[in-house]
């Protein structure tokens, strides 16, 4: 294979992975559980934090706080995971993403 063609399949495959690392910027993502419902887009950014507070004892500040982080903490994990299935077909290539 000469130089040319080689350049010219380097920047395919960086055009392609560009485009999945768009695609998954422009995904939401959800994490939730009983209290606490967030999404995120790829790019970890909160869009969104919806409370569902009808039988949560608002005194119990601390326990709320806590709903929360792990509401963000599994949309975050979404993020991850979408991102590592999406992009393996490239090959492990360190400090990529």
């Amino acid at each position: 294979m000469n130089m040319q063609a080689m350049m010219k399949q380097a920047q395919k495959l960086q055009k392609d992975m560009m485009n999945i690392k768009n695609e998954i910027d422009n995904m939401t993502f959800e994490g939730e559980n009983g209290l606490v419902n967030v999404k995120v887009n790829g790019k970890k950014e909160v869009l969104e934090v919806n409370l569902n507070l009808d039988d949560f004892d608002l005194d119990d500040k601390d326990m709320l706080q806590d709903m929360i982080v792990v509401a963000l903490n599994n949309a975050f994990k979404e993020v991850d995971k979408t991102t590592e299935q999406k992009m393996s077909k490239f090959g492990n290539i360190p400090g990529l993403f």
